[in-house]
């Protein structure tokens, strides 16, 4: 038996075609994600940008001679110059000489800026009696044992301990970093207020 399949023209087949694009379509759609509906496609947006974060305030306590000791609140990374900023600047008798300005600030730190009077008269009566005037703040970075030996509720164990931690740390940039030696806490911390300076 002989059956022949009549000619189509090129627009019948191009509408077949169509017509099984179309249907392909609907039963992917249908069959393909398991009876679930196309996944629903939402454009991304933009990221919101984020407000900056309000500067942290750091609290110090600025005494010496400077024109107005007392407590400042100023933006943290300042340095041991701004803090004296803050308090008006320093006096005509104060030694900046014996401070280091460019210090980073910790929060709750003390910040003393001896005078010429009585820096002065100790640091012309040698390095001993620096340490043991109670009146000239000791710098914490070029004491030396016997110094540190001098101040109160600091004996020979305890300076070597403060010694052995500047050489293992670096310089002193607070007082407050004292708490990080063995053997030193608040009741030492309270008898060298205004004794030692970083």
């Amino acid at each position: 038996m002989d059956v022949r399949i009549p000619a189509l023209s090129r627009r019948q087949l191009f509408g077949a075609a169509a017509a099984l694009a179309v249907l392909l379509l609907l039963a992917v759609r249908h069959f393909g994600g398991g009876g679930s509906a196309a996944p629903v496609v939402t454009p991304l947006r933009a990221p919101a940008r984020a407000k900056p974060a309000a500067a942290r305030l750091l609290v110090i306590d600025v005494a010496g001679a400077v024109r107005h000791a007392g407590l400042y609140r100023i933006r943290s990374g300042s340095r041991v110059d701004d803090a004296i900023a803050a308090a008006g600047g320093p006096t005509a008798k104060a030694q900046l000489d014996s401070v280091n300005l460019a210090a980073p600030v910790a929060d709750g730190e003390q910040i003393v800026v001896p005078g010429r009077g009585v820096a002065g008269a100790v640091a012309a009566a040698g390095p001993a009696a620096a340490g043991s005037s109670p009146s000239a703040p000791l710098d914490l970075n070029s004491a030396t044992l016997e110094q540190l030996e001098g101040l109160p509720g600091v004996g020979p164990v305890t300076a070597q301990k403060i010694l052995d931690y500047r050489q293992q740390h670096g310089a002193f940039h607070s007082v407050a970093e004292l708490e990080g030696v063995p053997g030193i806490g608040p009741a030492h911390m309270a008898q060298l207020k205004g004794l030692v300076i970083p």
